[in-house]
């Protein structure tokens, strides 16, 4: 049977599992940022681009879920709690019922109150940093994750 053959009949998804266990391991040495505030997403993501680090940006849950799914170098996740229309404790949560479960998570927020904070932390995050950010401390977060 030729490779052809073989390509016939495998179905997209065996075809996808297949690249994904012959590929070579990518590092997770991405961060997604996760903000609905287009500002303060790519302020966040030129500072870490300063630093040195790969940022991918997602304006909402959906397009951080299927940033996850497309990006396997993703290794960190930065979010903002209060967004529209799904919040970061959403994301959190889904992230934590997929295959990504184990992803580390930092949570960067304008207004959190404690009981969301308590969510979050109950929920596996690294940290709940308040804005304006200690970009230190983010910093020796993202480092302390992601080794470089």
């Amino acid at each position: 049977m030729s490779m052809d053959e073989q390509a016939d009949i495998l179905s997209d998804a065996e075809r996808q599992a297949l690249a994904a266990v012959s590929a070579p391991a990518v590092p997770a040495s991405s961060v997604l940022v996760v903000d609905d505030n287009t500002g303060n997403r790519e302020a966040l993501c030129i500072y870490l681009r300063s630093r040195g680090w790969d940022c991918t940006e997602a304006g909402s849950v959906k397009q951080a879920l299927a940033a996850l799914t497309m990006r396997p170098s993703i290794g960190l996740i930065i979010t903002d709690l209060r967004m529209q229309p799904e919040d970061g404790l959403s994301l959190i949560r889904q992230v934590r019922t997929s295959e990504r479960a184990e992803l580390p998570i930092i949570v960067v927020s304008g207004d959190t109150d404690v009981q969301e904070a308590v969510k979050a932390m109950h929920l596996g995050v690294l940290d709940v940093l308040l804005k304006p950010v200690d970009l230190d401390r983010l910093l020796e977060l993202v480092r302390k994750e992601l080794n470089p």
